[in-house]
Formats: structure tokens, sequence, C-alpha cells
């Protein structure tokens, strides 16, 4: 396991510590604004080593961030140390791709367990990672920080989707199929050393604060408003990129000849390779705010469980 105290100094969080949705809310967004999704370690042909010790090491005390594994890899640790029932699942990425496409399972996210109530954590989706935990509930439009959310259901699984200038858009597809340590090693794996993968071609970073979302794709910084406005610029020197990196996005970047090179790389580059591991970048759009709420239809233990075997939902959850 980690260590959960270092844990809670690194995201701000000193409330209470009990397994129950108010912590699990509270975790999830002083998470996502601390700890910032970037790729640094694929594009620099680093190593990306999901243990413990090196999650610890990497995203807790050196100060950096991470992507999907890293990330909720390392949220599942620290919800585990509070007692909470956490299951990792994986999912098809289907952002800007056709909603009937065929993906990879390249992106982790979690499943938690409330006395049978079911909730998903994502913590590292770029730029659309959602800032609070969200029901396993087909019925209602949830409402976030940042964005409105919906789970739709997609035959025996699950679509993800958020609400972009009055349309829906679908993050992933995901079924409750558990996934082990060594499926998220394989998958990391390709997506930091394969040369067509796109994190190791292009550098990303995004990160939520209270009012707004930063994002980085190579050289393009933008910051997105939650009132709709969004500022951008290119970024035209290597000090200029340090500078944003650490203090939009919080990193402590390591002091490296390499790092330089690989920023400098990004200056005026073209993005490389769209699509070919379906994934988010820092390049996304602000939701359109909160949408209707209806009675609740959240998924029962039993349906749950139904899924987690591959058994069709029942009519009434169709």
């Amino acid at each position: 396991m980690i260590d959960f105290e270092a844990y809670l100094r690194r995201i701000v969080h000193f409330g209470d510590r009990t397994p129950t949705l108010a912590t699990l809310r509270s975790l999830h967004a002083r998470h996502t604004e601390a700890i910032a999704f970037e790729n640094l370690n694929p594009f620099l042909r680093w190593p990306v080593l999901l243990d413990p010790a090196s999650l610890e090491q990497k995203l807790i005390r050196e100060g950096r961030g991470g992507y999907c594994f890293e990330q909720n890899l390392l949220f599942g640790h620290a919800l585990r140390s509070l007692g909470f029932r956490v299951t990792g699942l994986a999912a098809r990425v289907l952002w800007n791709q056709p909603e009937d496409a065929v993906t990879a399972r390249s992106h982790m996210l979690l499943l938690v367990d409330l006395d049978g109530e079911f909730y998903i954590a994502d913590v590292g989706f770029g730029g659309q990672t959602p800032t609070s935990p969200l029901r396993l509930d087909t019925e209602n439009v949830q409402v976030t920080q940042h964005e409105s959310f919906r789970i739709a259901t997609a035959g025996t699984g699950f679509k993800m989707q958020t609400s972009i200038g009055q349309k829906w858009k679908t993050l992933y597809r995901f079924d409750l199929e558990e996934q082990f340590q060594i499926d998220y090693e394989i998958a990391n794996y390709y997506l930091s050393t394969n040369p067509a993968s796109y994190f190791v071609n292009n550098l990303i970073a995004a990160r939520p604060a209270a009012d707004r979302r930063y994002a980085l794709f190579n050289n393009q910084f933008t910051v997105h408003h939650l009132s709709g406005s969004a500022e951008q610029r290119s970024l035209s020197s290597v000090p200029e990129m340090r500078a944003v990196l650490e203090d939009a996005f919080r990193l402590r970047l390591p002091t490296s000849v390499e790092l330089d090179a690989a920023l400098a790389r990004c200056l005026g580059v073209v993005p490389r390779l769209r699509g070919i591991d379906s994934h988010p970048t820092g390049e996304f759009e602000i939701g359109s705010g909160a949408g209707e709420r209806r009675p609740s239809n959240q998924l029962r233990r039993d349906e749950i469980n139904a899924q987690r075997k591959g058994a069709r939902p029942s009519d009434g959850d169709e």
C-alpha cells in the first residue's frame, strides 16, 4: 500500500476519513485539483511504473502527475486504506470517435461500493476528468462542479457521457468486469512505449480548478472558464513551457536535459497520430451546466452482480 498520510497532505485533505459518500466526494475533488493529468514519462520515453511504491514516489513525493493508470491506481489504494470497497474496471475510449468504434480497453476507472450503492470514480480522464464520483445510475443527469454527466446503457454495459453545448458526447464505453494489475500493466506498456502511441508523440497536461480547467497540448495552453469563455496562447520557449507546467499544473519538474529537449520538440509541432489510442488530450470543451434531475433509478446490488457475470440488465433498466 501507499503512505496514506503523505497522500492526504499531497491533496490537502484534512477532513473526515470515514468511508462515506461525503468523504469519497471530498477526496475525488481534491485529488483531481492537486494531482495533474500529465504524460511526461511516455513523452520522454521514460518508463511508467504502476507498483504502489513507484506511484507513491512519483505522484506524492516527487510532486508529479500521471495518466489514467497511475491516477486511478493511486486513488484506489487511497480509498482502500480508508475501508472503501473498490473494484478496478476498464473502458474503451470513444472521445472524438464514432459511437460504434471498437477501441482497445485503454482506460482505467474504479467502481466503489457504498453499502450497495455503486459509484464510478475516475480521476484520470485528461481534459474531461469528472471532478466528482458518479452514481451508476442510468436515469439521472448528474451535475458536478464543472460539467454535467450521465451514464447510459450500451448493450450489456454502459457509456459515460458529458454535456457539451447542449449535446451529449461519449467519453468511453465500459462494463463491470473486474480488472487486475496485470491487465493495466499490459495496456500501460503499449500506451507508454509503442512508437504510434498518442502519449509517446504529444505532450498533454490537464488540471481542473474551482472555476476553470487548464489544458496543455504540446505548446498550446488554454484556460477554459466555467462561464464559457476561454483564453488560449501558443507557448514559444522552453522556459515559458516550464513555467506553465509548474504554475498552472502545479508540477514539480525533474531537472533533466532530456526534459528541456523534449519541451523544445513541442514548440510549433503539429499534433501527431490523433486517434491511434483514442485518448482524451488537454483539448476539451466546457459542458452546458446543470441538467434536469429526475427520481433515481440507481442500479441495485443484484443488477450489479448480474452485470459482473455478463448477464443483460433487467427490462426495467434497459
